[in-house]
């Protein structure tokens, strides 16, 4: 078990000086904290809302509509699904805010009913009709002239009926499983001859493309066309039925729990426990039941009996069900209505030469910091890897995977590496949720490979980004290492932004070297020298520096101040943390992407916190931190989340250069100055779009583009 603590940072005191007010410390109803699951929804409500923006290119409102979807589908097979296990199990366990499961799931459901209804008139009334403006249709079948028809009639019969499988039900057929987000049609029949009528179930084919392209003769302006799935089969419901008359046909779409526990203690074989509970996944109760608002009572009653679904549990949609099937759409060529293409730029540091420099050569000279995408992937830590598997001198490479590519080059240079001889050490962190499969796959190829696969510490995921490489030079031995805040991924490093150190510096090569024999081996490695690592180090060590920027302040030191950027703010001892710094003058400026559980600006609590939040068309996904009276730098994977800070294996490094300090610097002005576009986080748990009273109002991310583009920018 790792159980780090950095002896070369003492522990401070916890500012004994400095508490919280007493009216703020009821142990129930506490309102110190917002509510981490309506928090999330707040910020799936920023992303329907650049849905929503005129000014952002037509095809970039459709991906966030699909990316909402997609969003809400994960949030309710996770989150929602362990709420309502707690709430079945009797489990009195409250939230930070003082909520119980129950009380949370009914204040989930008002607020996703308002957002899935606002979501899916955003796409009808705004986006398709200015879609249908660009030649780019979402058409239905009563939209389609009778060329058109006969033509769709031949695909159906020769490419969609023989897919399909009608299911009956009846007293001879039990109503089928409803696998979780599949989309169904729900049909009632009516037998001609006895006036009888029986429900049905037909599939929609999750195998072949949600829409069907149209070429419409009746339009030469729509280059574009696209057919729902579901209303091709509609309109051929007789072909599935035939003699019996259709009497109603609706939409429906299932979310089941995905959630679920490996017992790793009782399995020895971890990959099979895994696999075995990847199968019962399509099995898990539902938690949701998405319909079509055209339903009748009748057909409703059915399926919330059939289906065993709570009524409360109902999200009644207008148009189209899922409508995350939308980056179908999104993938049209149309560059006119897409963001201009962006290429990344080669660090400066790894800059293309007359002789081409080694990423080695070059990292003896200094540390290397990089934000992707805005730095290339491809061209920094890529190359390293790569650099690292070709070059004869190298010995060993070590490497954490939490989630990687399909077609990933990263683990080809390990596999190649291997296959050269070298020492290779992947940890694949195989419960890494929704790629599970793909890692399992990942794993056994690396070890066809030979390469030495370990899948972590149990009842720990192994969360943390780090790469490190054994080199011979000369008679010495160095080591290089990168430690980043995003996943080894080519495809997602051009779209989240992260920030990676390349370093050559001993100390982190030797924290890097204990880090790997305390995951692979029976190391019981307690001390640092220049990381944090959760499960044990990372809390700790950023609240020790929060006291202590709360000590500068009391003894007058005007820099004291605290910067961070993260994906989520929930753990509640580092926001009380957060407060007692407010409450002692330190100023506090936090740039969180999804959840903030903390209530900034209230009087008496946190009147010295700001909370923004950055969407755009990059994800923000960096975790950064600063603190100004000691002017410390930290990046790391580490969200401030219990599950980061205490089920997973994590790392933070200290950014020492002050070439790399001053860019990261750099990154947080940008993101903090009162021009940029956000949204602001007020003490009653409303996000407001800011600033909107001022002309000079600049992009966060446009302007580091382009820095790239134009270094004097």
């Amino acid at each position: 078990m790792v159980a780090p603590v950095s002896p070369s940072i003492p522990t401070a005191p916890p500012a004994a000086t400095v508490s919280l007010p007493s009216t703020h410390t009821a142990d129930l109803a506490d309102d110190r904290y917002l509510n981490r699951e309506l928090s999330w929804l707040d910020f799936n409500s920023r992303v329907l809302a650049l849905a929503e923006d005129p000014s952002l290119p037509l095809l970039e409102r459709v991906k966030f509509l699909a990316i909402f979807a997609s969003n809400l589908d994960e949030f309710f097979m996770v989150r929602v699904a362990g709420l309502k296990r707690r709430d079945e199990m009797g489990l009195s366990v409250r939230s930070a805010d003082g909520l119980s499961p129950r009380e949370q799931l009914a204040l989930i459901a008002r607020r996703n009913q308002e957002l899935s209804v606002k979501h899916a008139r955003v796409f009808l009334d705004e986006v398709r009709p200015a879609l249908a403006d660009q030649g780019v249709s979402v058409i239905a079948w009563s939209e389609l002239g009778e060329s058109d028809r006969r033509r769709l009639s031949v695909y159906f019969t020769d490419q969609v009926f023989p897919v399909l499988t009608p299911l009956a039900v009846d007293h001879a057929h039990p109503f089928p499983y409803i696998s979780g987000l599949s989309l169904n049609l729900a049909v009632t029949v009516k037998d001609r001859a006895t006036g009888g009528e029986h429900f049905a179930r037909v599939k929609v084919p999750d195998n072949v493309d949600r829409f069907v392209r149209v070429r419409r003769d009746d339009s030469p302006g729509a280059i574009d066309a696209f057919l729902p799935m579901e209303d091709l089969i509609s309109a051929h419901l007789d072909v599935l039925f035939p003699g019996m008359e259709i009497a109603e046909h609706h939409v429906f779409r299932i979310t089941r729990n995905a959630d679920f526990e490996v017992e790793e203690d009782r399995d020895e074989d971890l990959l099979q426990a895994l696999e075995r509970e990847l199968a019962r996944r399509r099995f898990g109760s539902p938690v949701r039941l998405e319909v079509s608002d055209d339903m009748t009572d009748h057909m409703l009653e059915l399926l919330l009996r059939e289906l065993d679904v709570d009524p409360g549990d109902v999200v009644q949609v207008p148009g189209l069900l899922d409508l995350s099937s939308l980056m179908q759409v999104y993938g049209v060529d149309r560059p006119a209505l897409k963001d201009v293409p962006f290429v990344p730029a080669t660090p400066p540091a790894f800059g293309e030469r007359e002789t081409p420099k080694s990423v080695f050569s070059t990292l003896r000279e200094g540390d290397v910091l990089v934000q992707h995408p805005y730095d290339s992937f491809s061209t920094s830590v890529q190359r390293f890897i790569e650099q690292a598997a070709a070059d004869p001198q190298v010995l060993a490479i070590k490497q954490t995977l939490y989630r990687t590519s399909g077609d990933s080059p990263i683990v080809d240079a390990l596999i190649d590496a291997a296959s050269a001889g070298k020492q290779v050490v992947a940890l694949v962190e195989i419960k890494a949720r929704f790629d599970e499969q793909a890692n399992i796959r990942w794993a056994r190829k690396l070890e066809q490979a030979g390469v030495h696969v370990v899948y972590g510490l149990v009842g720990l995921k192994t969360h943390c980004k780090t790469c490190l490489v054994v080199r011979r030079e000369g008679s010495h031995i160095r080591r290089y290492c990168h430690i980043g805040t995003g996943n080894y991924n080519p495809k997602t490093a051009r779209l989240y932004e992260d920030i990676g150190l390349l370093t050559a510096a001993p100390e982190i090569g030797a924290d890097l070297t204990d880090l790997f024999n305390s995951l692979t081996g029976y190391s019981r490695k307690s001390e640092y020298r220049n990381l944090l690592v959760a499960p044990y180090g990372v809390r700790t060590g950023i609240i020790d520096r929060i006291a202590r920027e709360i000590d500068a302040k009391v003894a007058g030191d005007g820099s004291a101040r605290i910067r961070l950027k993260a994906n989520a703010l929930v753990d509640e001892q580092v926001i009380d943390a957060l407060y007692r710094a407010s409450l002692a003058g330190v100023p506090v400026q936090i740039v969180v992407r999804g959840i903030c559980a903390l209530r900034p600006g209230v009087v008496g609590l946190s009147e010295n916190i700001e909370v923004r939040s950055i969407l755009g068309r990059f994800l923000e996904h960096s975790r950064m931190f600063h603190f100004g009276a000691t002017d410390e730098f930290w990046i790391g994977s580490a969200d401030m989340m219990h599950r980061n800070l205490d089920r997973r294996v994590e790392v933070m490094v200290q950014v020492k250069d002050p070439r790399l300090t001053a860019q990261l610097s750099d990154i947080f002005d940008s993101a903090l100055d009162p021009r940029t576009r956000c949204w602001v986080l007020h003490g009653d748990g409303s996000w407001v779009a800011s600033p909107h009273d001022r002309d000079d109002v600049r992009e966060h991310q446009q302007a580091l583009m382009r820095s790239r583009i134009d270094p004097g920018a």
